[in-house]
């Protein structure tokens, strides 16, 4: 019997030390900027308000856009906030993305969670597991 309440005990212990772990928290503005995914050409940039031309009260979500240059796709061929923009939130370790479509306006909303997120590199995980990585690039305009 005393095994069995030093188990529970040693169990309750452990859950309790579980479930203080902190939770992880990026800070938002190192997403700021233009990212290319490992071994891809495919790019996403994350803007400012200030890039999007926001003035006065912005909303929670920011603007960006993605664009892959394997299919053909480039910057200037995005029609300004249809095909290839989205908004976007960070939240603690969440992203949150809404991509916006051209065709009857449909909104399609895709979240990630943050492994790792600094001034050059992003690390993200998708709904269905597969792990992003990406550089921070400076592309010349």
């Amino acid at each position: 019997m005393k095994k069995i309440g030093f188990a529970a005990l040693c169990g309750l212990i452990s859950l309790a030390f579980a479930s203080c772990t902190p939770e992880v928290t990026f800070n938002e503005s190192d997403l700021y900027g233009t990212w290319q995914e490992d071994g891809k050409q495919a790019f996403v940039r994350f803007l400012t308000p200030e890039e999007d031309g926001v003035t006065g009260d912005y909303s929670e979500y920011k603007y960006g856009y993605e664009w892959d240059e394997d299919e053909d796709v480039h910057p200037e061929d995005l029609t300004y906030h249809g095909n290839g923009w989205f908004e976007w939130k960070l939240e603690t370790s969440e992203l949150t993305q809404i991509h916006f479509m051209d065709n009857g306006g449909a909104e399609i909303p895709k979240i990630y969670t943050v492994n790792m997120l600094n001034s050059s590199q992003l690390s993200y995980t998708d709904s269905f597991k597969k792990i992003h990585t990406f550089t921070k690039v400076v592309i010349a305009e």
